[in-house]
């Protein structure tokens, strides 16, 4: 039952940012994701880690003002290890969508830190690391 719980929840959130067929991203629902003091952190160099907030808005921004369109993310395997209520997710993930009129895509892997809060399984942190 975790574990269906975790695919759920990473599945919502990988969703989070699909704009895909006009619809809007609903960047938004990161933070019902993600606890308040959730930490996340993007490698590589251009290394930085966010807060929650941080992380959220300029992704709004870029998901709605048009310059990134019909855009989503989807994994494409995934290792979860379940200890109580803690569990660690490492997968691997792909992008596309038309950025500024170009079209691209992207692969890359992320790390998820789940821990099971009284309204269920919620994101403490995670990490990204995009394939150059």
């Amino acid at each position: 039952m975790a574990k269906s719980e975790i695919d759920a929840v990473t599945a919502e959130f990988f969703a989070a940012f699909d704009n895909r067929g006009g619809k809007a991203a609903d960047v938004a629902r990161i933070r019902r994701l993600v606890l308040p003091g959730g930490v996340i952190v993007k490698t590589g160099p251009e290394f930085a880690a966010y807060t929650v907030d941080e992380f959220i808005e300029p992704r709004e921004r870029l998901l709605s003002d048009g310059r990134l369109v019909e855009f989503s993310e989807w994994e494409t395997s995934e290792r979860t290890d379940i200890a109580g209520d803690i569990a660690s997710r490492f997968g691997e993930y792909r992008k596309s969508g038309i950025l500024d009129g170009e079209p691209f895509e992207g692969r890359g892997t992320k790390t998820i830190q789940f821990v099971r809060t009284s309204a269920g399984w919620r994101i403490a942190a995670f990490a990204w690391y995009d394939q150059p």
